[in-house]
């Protein structure tokens, strides 16, 4: 009787145990999935076989195989418990692949390279999350779920932006940043290098751009809430890629099959370059510095339009700023092999434009009607400086304005608005809204993360759709995140920022739209918690937060709403000033909060454990949020 007591708990413990090791979490979510009964046990020794013309996915195999598991790694064509295969298969496209795992080991078919190691990115993901690790780990069961995929890509841009002007991040976290990209199965790195707070390219004809234009004055403070540094103040703070890093990091990203699309931010955005060739602005005796993170413009603007306190604008009537621009751009384009370079347009104040003399008479000799027209003139002479270089010319959907022609592509930040106009013009388009894919954003709790320009839960980034309704989606290329790093000096609390917020971007611009559901996603997301710590990659747990909104009812009273953005939370709260735990009132439905409260303090539980941040919200916080109820 004992012994068939244990018998069958042994086998229970067996089953649970299998049941847990298929537990497929994959981000982004395949084309096709159909689980198998049982494992793959990786040997003591790992063959791997796979054609010489795999070397590139190959090795990289290897070496994450044997750092993490500490096995021995041997190629062959006998006995191979890893097979990579290159195959012809029009289904799966450039970027697709099959990944089976079964009995006899695990095979990854692909077209191509790039799907070879998209497929080794899903392996990763259903092996033990100590695969990332970046030393031997012991005490690990190597065990591999029996699994068949047929995967591929919805877009061919799959993008993620790294700000690095307005702080200078060095060779090494730009690699880091890749790394990630690559984990998620992105494969185009947007990288910002110009700006007015620093310009981060070596540009050997122009060499004032980085030995003037890359440094400024340090400052430690909050971002635009810092002085303004006196004119001789020492420029100690800041950096630039020298055309030999640029290299390095471009062949860098290829080998993890992204492509690199440089920035340069002109005509607006260009204190730096101002700053090193002053005569290139309309006020050229201006005395220019590199701006430190102080407000300089006013955004509300005269008519709707931004106002620059001090010129960060390139004068577009003036043939030097051409003659530089063509200097600068016969040097990046042979930099960077893909076909696109970005040229920014954005946020172009013009007041300074409109008080200018030379440009008044640009706009008499060329016809121009108004400063839109000024900017689409300087737009189409940037277009044909870079298509002289062999490149297409991507902007901001900025670029629109006065008029956009020939084979220029929009990057659409402010809203969808933007890549809808260029679409329906024949253009193509990038989609990457603000309200959706920036992740500088503050992504939780605004009082516990600290306020940027407004928030974004990763909940809505998951619900965008990159095709509007109406538009062709051939014009469409894809989908992008954008990091802006104002607010961010460091390569982890960039990390932070990114995950896992941009894993809601991954499967937006991978998976097929009919096999996205957010609480699959959500659960899927924090099982990958425990490989991010592997990987040693900084991430938010704000999902475990409560989205904390308010309202006027029609008294006037205060009434305060929480809601998770993923199931099972319970949320605990006082407002008396004392510590919340699981004892204290739980929120069921929304309450008037009573007049003379000074805050509301939060805290998440599940299963009767404590998850997530505390929150202790001013009542002057909840008295901004608050909506009216008509």
């Amino acid at each position: 009787m004992k012994l068939n007591k244990f018998l069958a708990l042994t086998i229970a413990l067996v089953c649970v145990a299998q049941l847990k090791a298929q537990n497929v979490n994959i981000i982004p979510e395949p084309f096709h999935v159909a689980k198998g009964n049982g494992n793959f046990q990786l040997p003591k020794s790992i063959a791997i076989n796979a054609p010489t013309s795999a070397n590139q996915v190959t090795d990289q195999i290897a070496i994450q195989l044997k750092t993490a598991t500490g096995k021995t790694i041997y190629f062959s064509k006998n006995n191979a418990s890893i097979t990579l295969d290159i195959i012809k298969d029009e289904v799966l496209g450039n970027e697709g692949y099959t990944l089976n795992v079964n009995a006899a080991g695990v095979t990854i078919s692909a077209n191509t390279n790039a799907g070879l190691f998209y497929g080794w990115q899903t392996l990763q993901q259903i092996l033990p999350a100590a695969i990332y690790a970046k030393t031997t780990q012991s005490n690990i069961n190597w065990q591999i779920p029996y699994v068949s995929i047929i995967d591929k890509p919805r877009f061919g841009w799959r993008g993620m932006m790294l700000d690095v002007s307005r702080h200078f991040f060095s060779k090494g976290d730009v690699k880091i940043f890749i790394d990630d990209m690559a984990r998620y199965k992105f494969n185009r790195f947007h990288w910002h290098l110009t700006d007015d707070q620093g310009w981060r390219i070596e540009i050997k004809s122009l060499p004032k751009l980085t030995s003037v234009g890359a440094w400024r004055a340090e400052r430690k403070g909050k971002w635009m809430n810092i002085t303004t540094p006196a004119l001789n103040e020492p420029k100690t703070y800041g950096g630039f890629y020298t055309q030999e890093d640029i290299k390095e990091v471009v062949a860098y990203a290829k080998s993890k099959f992204i492509e690199v699309i440089p920035e340069v931010d002109v005509p607006g955005h260009s204190m730096a370059m101002n700053t090193a060739y002053p005569e290139l602005s309309t006020t050229p005796n201006y005395p220019y510095q590199v701006n430190a993170g102080d407000e300089f413009m006013d955004w509300a603007g005269l008519n709707g339009h931004p106002t620059a306190m001090i010129d960060n604008s390139l004068d577009p009537s003036n043939e030097k700023v051409y003659e530089y621009l063509d200097k600068v751009f016969t040097e990046i384009a042979p930099l960077f092999p893909f076909e696109y370079i970005h040229m920014g347009g954005d946020e172009n104040a013009k007041n300074n434009w409109e008080k200018s003399p030379n440009v008044q008479a640009l706009m008499k000799k060329e016809g121009l009607k108004d400063q839109m027209e000024v900017q689409s003139y300087f737009v189409k002479r940037m277009q044909k400086i870079i298509n002289s270089k062999g490149k297409k010319m991507m902007g901001w959907d900025e670029i629109l304005q006065g008029g956009l022609t020939g084979d220029a592509a929009v990057m659409s930040w402010q809203g969808i608005k933007g890549g809808i106009e260029a679409a329906k013009q024949g253009h193509k388009v990038v989609m990457s809204p603000n309200d959706y894919n920036y992740i500088d954003y503050y992504q939780g709790e605004l009082t516990a993360e600290g306020k940027v320009y407004r928030g974004l839960r990763m909940k809505t980034t998951y619900s965008f759709d990159p095709v509007p309704a109406g538009i062709d989606s051939n014009l469409i290329l894809g989908n992008q995140a954008n990091q802006w790093t104002e607010q961010l000096q460091t390569i982890r609390k960039v990390q932070y920022m990114n995950w896992p917020r941009s894993m809601a971007v991954a499967e937006t611009s991978w998976s097929p739209a009919n096999k996205k559901d957010w609480n699959k996603f959500v659960k899927k997301a924090e099982a990958h918690f425990e490989k991010l710590d592997a990987a040693v990659v900084g991430y938010a747990k704000s999902i475990y937060d409560p989205i904390v909104t308010t309202q006027l009812n029609t008294k006037g009273e205060l009434i305060l709403i929480m809601e998770g953005e993923m199931e099972g939370l319970d949320f605990y709260y006082t407002i008396d000033d004392q510590m919340p735990d699981n004892f204290s009132d739980k929120y069921t439905s929304p309450f008037v909060i009573p007049s003379d409260v000074l805050s509301v303090r939060i805290i998440s539980y599940r299963d009767s454990k404590p998850i997530g941040k505390y929150l202790n919200i001013p009542i002057e916080s909840l008295n901004k949020r608050a909506t009216k109820v008509l």
